[in-house]
Formats: C-alpha cells, sequence, structure tokens
C-alpha cells in the first residue's frame, strides 16, 4: 500500500511538473506574439509620421504609386499567410518587419486627415479596448470558436460595404461600416488570442514556435490597427 501511494504522489508530481513546464512555455510563446505585434505597431507609427511630416507620402499620393503603397500590404498578408510554414524564422521576422513599414506609410494619411491629438486619444482609446479584449480572450475558460464563422461573415460584409461607398460616398454608410467594423475587430481580437493560444504546442521546436508567434503577432496587429481605423473614422476629429 505505501509502494503505491509513492507511485502515485510521483507520478502527480510529475504532472504538476509537466503541467507548469506547459504554462511558462504558453507564457513565453504568448509574450513573444505580443512583443512582435507592439513592435510592428511601433514601427507603423514611426513610418507614417516620418512619411506624414517630411512630404513623402503627399509626393506619392499624386503619383500612380499610392495604388502600390494601398495594395502592397494586403499582398504582403497574403504572402505570410501562404509561404510563412516554408520560411526560416529569420526570413518571416523580416517580412513581418517589411509588411509593418508599408502600413505605416499606407496608414500616413490618418496623420494628414486628422488632428494629432485626436489620433492621440483614439490610438489610447484602441490600446485599452485590444488590452482588455485580448486579455479576455487569453483568459476565458469559455470556447469562443463558434464565433469565428460570424466574424469572418461580418468582415466580408464590410469589405463588400466599403469597396460600395467607394462609388456611394455615404456619409451614413461609413458611419454604419465604422459601427460594424469596430464590433467585428474587438470581437476577432478576443477570437485570435484564443485561437493563438490554442496553437501553442509543448513539443513545437524552436523554429515552428518562432512562426507560430510571428504569424500570431500579425493576426493581432491586423485587428489592432482595423480597430484603430475604425474608431478614427468614429471619433477622430479632421484637420
Amino acid at each position: 500500500m505505501a509502494d503505491y501511494d509513492s507511485e502515485v504522489l510521483r507520478s502527480r508530481g510529475a504532472t504538476a511538473a509537466h503541467a507548469a513546464d506547459i504554462d511558462a512555455g504558453l507564457r513565453s510563446y504568448m509574450l513573444r506574439v505580443y512583443n512582435y505585434m507592439a513592435g510592428g505597431v511601433l514601427l507603423s507609427a514611426v513610418v507614417a509620421y516620418f512619411a506624414a511630416a517630411s512630404g513623402l507620402y503627399m509626393s506619392i499620393a499624386q503619383t500612380p504609386l499610392i495604388w502600390v503603397v494601398m495594395l502592397a500590404p494586403l499582398g504582403m498578408v497574403f504572402f505570410l499567410s501562404f509561404r510563412i510554414h516554408k520560411m526560416s524564422v529569420g526570413t518571416a521576422q523580416i517580412s513581418f518587419w517589411a509588411f509593418a513599414a508599408l502600413m505605416g506609410l499606407s496608414l500616413s494619411y490618418i496623420l494628414l486627415a486628422f488632428t494629432g491629438a485626436s489620433v492621440v486619444q483614439v490610438f489610447l482609446i484602441t490600446s485599452a479596448m485590444f488590452g482588455s479584449l485580448s486579455l479576455w480572450g487569453y483568459t476565458t475558460k469559455r470556447d469562443i470558436s463558434g464565433w469565428g464563422s460570424f466574424l469572418f461573415m461580418g468582415l466580408i460584409g464590410i469589405i463588400i460595404a466599403m469597396i460600395v461607398n467607394i462609388f456611394l460616398a455615404s456619409s451614413a454608410l461609413q458611419f454604419a461600416i465604422s459601427v460594424i467594423g469596430v464590433l467585428v475587430f474587438a470581437g476577432l481580437t478576443a477570437y485570435d488570442t484564443q485561437q493563438i493560444k490554442e496553437m501553442y504546442d509543448v513539443n513545437d521546436d524552436g523554429t515552428v514556435s518562432g512562426r507560430k508567434a510571428i504569424m500570431g503577432a500579425l493576426r493581432l496587429y491586423l485587428d489592432f490597427i482595423n480597430l484603430f481605423i475604425m474608431l478614427m473614422q468614429l471619433f477622430g476629429n479632421r484637420e
């Protein structure tokens, strides 16, 4: 009986140690995701400020290159999504930073169209919302994977409405897009955080874990930037 009890205690101890290793590994993995994501946002902000302050964006806006600036980030998203599993971690990092820089260049118009005070204010609001939603997505025990299909349909609807509004130029439709966009990207922030957490595998080697961290950072970066844009449309004060 004593031998049996000793074996049970050793088994429980090993299980507890394994769980502690998983928790530590998960925290390290999520920290890398958030560090990459925050670094990407910071790089985009620096590039946007430089491009707006130097007149670079306005110079590009008067040429056909503006279409390259606007569409290149989308191309980079598809490139990373489909190719990251074949990249080295170093190449994936470079691609992510290149994407963040291009995104910053395309976002320069925000600094030209809105007052600096409102940009800072909305950025802080976005940061608070994003942090709260992501924390909830990470800590909740509720399975929110079922949100995915509804959020995806909402995202497609927003894209279609934005394309239509290019031709209609309706302020009412733009307001509706912004409101629905805030709800969709708020939901995606929590959903993506939980999905990124579920992607973690204690058995992943450094390369696989590094790729997952970069891909997770890309998803959260897109959620943050799009949430920021939608909130700017609602609360930003134009120049």
